[in-house]
């Protein structure tokens, strides 16, 4: 037998095993509300050739491909225990695994790692909680899309309706026309039909309706059966907790704003500062993406060097708030064609730090080029530390970080030496790491930080409406905080 035979049996023999997964993670998700994950990435939903794919991602940053023949053992493990509502990671399990010295059983230590969520530890189904979309431009549309594939079992969180202004005739096909395909980021993953009659989008058996408001205040959500939702704007139009307040109406528990807040208004980046959120706080904001990008990396490095100054250099893709051609604008640079040119901007990442990482004492500082692709940027953070280090220090020190630490979902760690922005079109991580990019001389560390503005960002937002809904449910193995 060649080479090449053995190759494709191999591949033919984890295709198979790949293949049998499938059942066992959607049954584990449908019935048990247990998302399956691989190295924080999950594996719901997913089909036999992504599922291939994400584990052998897992070389790009633990230096070796994992197989499947290695975490079905622990998947079978999984389904003869009586989990309660979680997100389980095969990599951790089969990583731990292989470190662990005892000889025990695959099942045996299966059930250990995860004894959290077992028997009477588990902890008990939520009810589905309402979200309510304020707004259905680019962001809105990617939290919609999330929000459906996340419903799930049918618990934990449901879109029940968005809220746009009128556009006149057929506004509501073409709404639903914008959520099924996408320029940037492809094809809705499911089925959507529209009940013009009764002003509903129905996605994946997900009935929204469509409710037309140019103002917040006019709209009672009980009129529509919703009661205590969560509601996410994403117009950006209002800002404080005066404005966000309009939102506070019959039906609406609290307001998620997908934009920086303003004054008193908590900026809450997850795996950062979520868990400072109030039971009482009904305003909040998930800040911005480059915020986003930059913060859990900020923290991971003043955890283990000390930061004593920054400066973060975002070069960001083009957005609706730019002109497609030379046109007048309010912002002086910003009227000039989007497509065409490089814009100088302002950002207010960098001021934003101070209030997600309100114990960093450096000062962070800040400024932007738009550039003119349309999705993906990249933030170039500078920064002094408080100690001299390596570079391969900081390289092995961050891949750690995105495989064990309570930041794994926030930041994520490439190797690839040829990668470019549209590589990471479509990443649900905060950030990522371009290891190659990476510069450190004494206690200067240059760190390249990509990200998907749009989808990693909404991904941000659904773990923040996810925590204060009381949905999001613990990650086994647990990881060293």
């Amino acid at each position: 037998m060649t080479v090449n035979d053995d190759s494709f049996t191999n591949w033919k023999i984890r295709e198979e095993i790949a293949e049998s997964m499938i059942p066992l993670i959607g049954k584990l998700h449908r019935e048990r509300d247990v998302t399956v994950l691989l190295h924080s990435r999950s594996l719901v939903n997913k089909s036999v050739v992504s599922i291939l794919k994400t584990h052998r991602f897992a070389r790009q940053i633990a230096g070796a491909e994992l197989s499947v023949t290695e975490t079905m053992p622990f998947l079978q493990a999984l389904t003869a225990l009586d989990l309660g509502p979680s997100q389980i990671d095969l990599g951790m399990l089969a990583t731990m695994y292989k470190a662990d010295e005892r000889g025990l059983s695959v099942e045996e230590f299966t059930a250990e790692a995860v004894a959290g969520a077992t028997g009477a530890n588990k902890i008990e189904r939520r009810e589905p909680r309402d979200v309510v979309l304020y707004g259905f431009g680019r962001i809105g549309r990617l939290v919609a899309r999330l929000l459906i594939e996340k419903a799930g079992s049918g618990n934990g969180l449901r879109l029940r309706a968005i809220v746009v202004r009128g556009g006149g005739a057929q506004d509501i096909v073409k709404r639903a026309s914008l959520l099924r395909r996408d320029s940037i980021h492809g094809q809705f993953q499911g089925t959507i039909t529209v009940d013009e009659e009764n002003g509903t989008i129905v996605a994946n058996g997900n009935a929204i309706k469509v409710i037309y408001a140019d103002d917040p205040t006019s709209v009672d959500y009980t009129e529509y059966g919703i009661r205590d939702a969560i509601l996410i704007d994403n117009t950006g139009k209002w800002r404080d907790r005066e404005g966000l307040s309009r939102h506070l109406r019959p039906g609406i528990e609290k307001v998620v704003l997908t934009a920086p807040g303003k004054g008193d208004v908590p900026n809450i980046v997850h795996g950062v500062n979520h868990d400072t959120v109030k039971p009482e706080e009904r305003i909040l904001s998930c800040a911005s993406c480059t915020t986003n990008a930059i913060v859990p990396p900020l923290k991971a490095m003043d955890d283990e060097y000390g930061v004593l100054r920054g400066h973060v250099e975002t070069v960001h893709s083009f957005t609706n708030d730019q002109n497609l051609l030379d046109n007048y604008h309010k912002s002086d640079r910003r009227g000039r064609s989007a497509a065409l040119n490089m814009v100088i901007t302002e950002t207010g990442a960098a001021s934003a730090v101070a209030k997600a990482l309100p114990d960093l004492k450096a000062k962070i500082s800040g400024s932007s080029i738009r550039v003119p692709v349309p999705d993906v940027s990249i933030a170039i953070l500078n920064l002094q530390l408080a100690r001299e280090t390596t570079r391969e220090e900081v390289h092995d020190y961050l891949r750690e970080v995105s495989l064990t630490s309570p930041l794994k979902r926030q930041i994520d760690f490439i190797t690839a030496p040829d990668a470019v922005s549209s590589d990471f079109i479509g990443s649900r991580h905060a950030s990522i790491v371009d290891a190659g990019a990476l510069k450190v001389d004494g206690d200067n560390a240059i760190l390249y930080l990509w990200y998907d503005n749009e989808f990693g960002y909404s991904c941000q937002v659904v773990r923040v409406v996810q925590h204060v809904s009381g949905v999001e449910y613990p990650t086994y193995p647990a990881t060293a905080v």
